[in-house]
């Protein structure tokens, strides 16, 4: 029986990385063998506990809590550290390189970025992170390569394991009857490359039936704050300007994973016309290779590497002639779509919850047998 002690934000609070820290929490305590977990949640202010596995808080940017929030993670055998460099305070998130310091647990921590191109003070940070942890995770093969190759890293230290996937059973194909669904999911700001997907869409409008654009959720909480609704806004504006009021919708609610579920079954085609190609992991990506469903994405570096057998096309950034055309290739080859199908339910497998959730058993297993027992 082992405890698992995470470092993250988590819901209530609304963004991928809380997403990602429950799914994995309930895939690792879900089997008989008796394996428990234990949240710090990051918080910009003051919260209480929510949930029962809460077991308390970390304030970004208050000074000494990391006291307080080491000795709560030290109470488990292991503890998991999500790491992002905007969710923990000071420059580029190096507040979390004291708690690290003081934490007495071995410590995997999760790379959700992996920069291309660093500055010297986000390489530094990244570097000690690692070198302060017992192992680091990354999603993908490309994310692993830059690590060792761009920062200063021990590659023995880190492992890929995939973003998971829901276990679910395989999603319906193509729609062949009425107007075809794309779907764009996840927090609404720049940086997300929508624009470019609604001018790839003006030149499809004229197939028969018609294709629909669905924009899924809300936008990113720390955008609306900052910039307020004015990426939304702008996407308004590009839509009228270009005619298509017709065939794109929003859909403004942040999705729980059954919403989720149901919005992705509706799905004829997964659109990511993300902007930056550094992005090394995309929970989106992953959760519609599992759903099966056909897949458009820019070159990003986890779409390069999962899509590139033919699971997807993979088309260039801020392209619109370009998403228009596979677009159109998608709507209109239907052994295409079956090929991908085929080549998303082959890479599917190693991305179920289940699976990846025995890999970080394996992981944390092998430290536990490095490290002294605590008396």
């Amino acid at each position: 029986m082992t405890s698992y002690g995470f470092l993250s934000t988590y819901p209530p609070t609304q963004c991928g990385l809380a997403t990602f820290t429950a799914s994995l929490l309930r895939a690792l305590t879900s089997s008989a063998g008796g394996d428990h977990a234990g949240v710090v949640r990051l918080v910009e202010a003051t919260a209480h506990a929510s949930r029962p596995e809460v077991v308390g808080t970390l304030r970004v940017n208050d000074p000494g809590a990391e006291g307080p929030a080491a000795a709560l993670l030290d109470r488990h055998d292991v503890v998991i550290v999500q790491h992002e460099y905007g969710i923990f305070g000071g420059l580029d998130g190096e507040d979390l390189l004291p708690l690290l310091r003081r934490l007495r647990a071995p410590v995997i921590v999760v790379l959700h970025t992996v920069l291309e191109r660093p500055t010297v003070h986000q390489r530094e940070v990244l570097e000690q992170v690692v070198a302060l942890a017992g192992a680091a995770v990354t999603m993908s093969e490309t994310a692993r390569a830059r690590l060792v190759l761009r920062y200063g890293v021990d590659p023995g230290k880190v492992t890929v394991i995939p973003h998971g996937a829901p276990d679910r059973p395989p999603l319906r194909l193509l729609n062949t009857n009425g107007e075809p669904t794309i779907l764009t999911w996840g927090l609404l700001g720049p940086g997300k490359g929508i624009e470019w997907a609604i001018g790839g869409l003006r030149l499809v409008r004229h197939l028969a039936p018609r294709p629909r654009y669905v924009i899924a959720g809300q936008t990113h909480p720390k955008v609306l704050t900052e910039q307020g609704e004015a990426y939304r806004l702008m996407l308004y504006a590009r839509i009228r300007a270009l005619g298509l009021g017709g065939l794109v919708s929003f859909e403004r609610t942040y999705l729980d994973q059954a919403n989720l579920d149901r919005l992705i079954g509706r799905a004829d085609i997964v659109l990511l016309p993300y902007d930056s190609p550094d992005q090394a992991a995309s929970g989106v990506l992953v959760e519609a290779l599992a759903a099966h469903k056909p897949v458009i994405a820019t070159a990003f570096s986890h779409a390069q590497e999962l899509l590139s057998d033919g699971a997807g096309l993979l088309v260039p950034h801020r392209d619109p002639a370009a998403i228009g055309a596979a677009l159109k290739r998608v709507l209109t080859e239907p052994d295409l779509v079956a090929d991908m199908y085929d080549k998303s339910r082959r890479i599917a497998q190693g991305m179920r919850w289940s699976a990846v959730a025995a890999s970080y058993r394996t992981l944390a297993a092998t430290l536990l047998s490095r490290t002294p027992v605590r008396l």
